[in-house]
């Protein structure tokens, strides 16, 4: 920028882009080139044509043609990047940065508003505060709720409002800028809440780093009738409230989140949700009221990985008893089996060596099985993944998974292959 220019308003370049001026740019930056001079030389081009020709009808936008310009490739390859999350959706909405970074899954927000929307009944109010670019309000209003939604920032208040309209849902979705920590939580029949955890230097892993604090967030959820909270998958265990159900989420294996619900009848204090993006139901694994230890064994014919989300949420126990497996170590997330049973909370291998650990026995092994593709997992090992594979040098037509582990102290090694039961 030269001297005396200054920085283009990203709330003016927004609200040109909800302009017939605008939304003529954006679609022309949906296939503008993939070189960024070239795209923003066309784009420059498209936008004072659009300016032009607009110019005094009411509402025209004023930001000058390269603001325009810039606002609308940022907002379609910010679009083409939040496919990944909002499927179709995606097209009809805008993002700012942060928001698409923070921004909840449609499936996860989905999920959860299909839970909050059966406890509660269609039409009732529900606060979402610190609603970001509003996919969680989106998702509330869809299911029926009536959903007031709050956020400090005004340009992401403008987005969210924008994505309420572009949705059909801002009859049901109100957006205003406001502080979360002076909404009366009192006020609703419930309130979610998904506080900031990122800043300008990256992603934040300590909960007193939230924005609104850990803290605040708690006591708005406390002060309510009822109350979600999305918390960081990771998050100790040890902070979430006693009173609180948690609910650790995966998509496809990937853990998402952890949802603390209260006053919903929320039912175990901990549970697993698997959600799978080919639109299968989802399935849930809950603590039961004994919750005793898995036993320990060692390795049996089959090998059952939990899902991520059955670890966070210390279910493997749960998770060992229908294939009725045992564990390898008992403080390591690995069931083996001499049964195969189809189980969704589980991936299956099948066992084909087990031995101590050793590069000269494993590189035998896999040049016997004519392993030229190799995968490998660990828990509680600390081999590096990547030297390992280069020290391996496979090669051959077949595949196999190579799992590291331990027994105790001693390191343990199993070759396999990935196997599916019949139902």
């Amino acid at each position: 920028m030269s001297s005396g220019q200054t920085a283009p308003d990203p709330r003016s370049a927004f609200a040109a882009l909800l302009t017939s001026a605008g939304s003529r740019v954006l679609a022309a930056a949906e296939t503008a080139p993939a070189d960024p001079l070239k795209a923003a030389t066309v784009l420059r081009t498209e936008s004072e044509r659009a300016l032009a020709e607009s110019a005094g009808e009411d509402g025209a936008p004023g930001v000058a043609p390269a603001d325009l310009a810039g606002a609308a490739l940022t907002q379609a390859r910010l679009r083409a990047r939040a496919r990944v999350k909002f499927g179709t959706r995606a097209e009809r909405m805008f993002f700012t940065e942060p928001g698409l970074e923070q921004a909840t899954r449609m499936s996860v927000a989905d999920y959860r508003a299909r839970r909050l929307a059966a406890a509660l009944g269609a039409g009732a109010r529900v606060a979402d505060l610190g609603c970001g670019v509003g996919s969680d309000a989106i998702a509330a209003a869809d299911a029926g709720l009536e959903v007031e939604a709050v956020d400090s920032d005004p340009l992401t208040v403008a987005v969210a409002a924008a994505n309420a309209e572009r949705l059909g849902l801002d009859g049901r979705m109100r957006v205003r800028e406001g502080d979360a920590a002076e909404v009366d939580p009192g006020g609703y029949d419930a309130v979610f809440c998904d506080p900031a955890r990122r800043t300008a230097r990256g992603r934040v892993f300590d909960p007193d780093a939230y924005a609104p604090t850990w803290d605040t967030v708690m006591d708005l959820a406390a002060r309510a009738p009822a109350s979600c909270v999305k918390a960081a998958p990771g998050i100790p265990h040890e902070r979430i409230p006693a009173g609180a159900a948690a609910e650790w989420i995966s998509v496809d294996g990937d853990l998402k989140e952890t949802a603390l619900w209260q006053g919903l009848g929320d039912g175990p204090a901990r549970r697993a949700t698997l959600l799978r993006s080919d639109g299968s139901p989802p399935a849930t694994l809950a603590a039961g009221p004994g919750g005793g230890p898995a036993p320990t064994g060692p390795p049996a014919r089959y090998l059952y990985e939990p899902d991520n989300a059955v670890v966070r949420a210390h279910l493997v126990a749960e998770a060992a008893e229908p294939v009725e497996g045992r564990l390898l170590d008992p403080a390591i997330a690995y069931i083996t089996s001499d049964r195969l049973v189809a189980t969704p909370f589980c991936r299956a291998f099948e066992v084909h060596e087990a031995m101590p650990f050793s590069l000269k026995r494993l590189r035998s092994s896999l040049r016997r099985a004519g392993a030229g593709t190799v995968t490998i997992k660990k828990r509680g090992s600390a081999v590096d993944v990547d030297k390992l594979l280069r020290d391996l040098k496979p090669s051959g037509p077949e595949s196999a998974v190579v799992v590291l582990t331990r027994v105790g102290d001693r390191p343990l090694c199993l070759v396999c292959s990935e196997v599916t039961a019949s139902p």
